[in-house]
């Protein structure tokens, strides 16, 4: 019998000892924001082959209305993974960039996709399109609500500059 329980805690030990060692980067999501990331990795790796390389980059950018990215650019990206880009190191970048990094500055490189001349700001009614039909699709209320809180010039064009800083630092007239 004491040898049945010795050898019980044993693999108790064990699987508590398997648990710690696999806190990895998929204990840093929830299961739902695991399958948006699995969901947006796949949009990305165009060819399918679980690794997302230079191509698939080119193609992404392409889809989204930016034909002449700088192989620069993409070779940039693609040292952050410090080797083959797969679906954990894509996890991984994501969990580095969310815990501790710059997260203003990579939704600022977001909004500049779709702000070639550099002004600062994005076309309202453009942007409300792109959000009701792309990727993880807005509601029409959920627009709304977030153009309740965004800040746009007299031409009706968003101020993506402010609109990061809400978004990362929060929006001083809720306090």
């Amino acid at each position: 019998m004491a040898s049945r329980k010795a050898g019980t805690r044993g693999k108790a030990a064990a699987t508590k000892q398997a648990q710690r060692g696999s806190s990895n980067v998929f204990s840093m999501f929830e299961q739902a924001q695991i399958q948006e990331f699995k969901e947006a990795f796949s949009c990305i790796d165009q060819n399918r082959d679980g690794i997302i390389c230079k191509s698939d980059l080119r193609e992404t950018y392409s889809q989204l209305g930016k034909v002449s990215v700088p192989e620069e650019e993409l070779d940039a990206m693609l040292q952050e993974g410090k080797g083959p880009i797969n679906f954990t190191v894509f996890l991984t970048l994501f969990g580095e960039k969310l815990n501790g990094t710059d997260p203003e500055e990579a939704i600022l490189s977001a909004f500049r996709m779709f702000d070639p001349s550099g002004k600062g700001v994005v076309n309202k009614d453009e942007f409300k399109q792109l959000l009701l039909t792309q990727a993880d699709k807005f509601s029409p209320a959920e627009v709304e609500q977030m153009f309740a809180l965004t800040p746009m010039d007299l031409a009706g064009n968003i101020d993506y500059k402010s609109l990061c800083y809400i978004i990362t630092h929060g929006d001083e007239k809720e306090e």
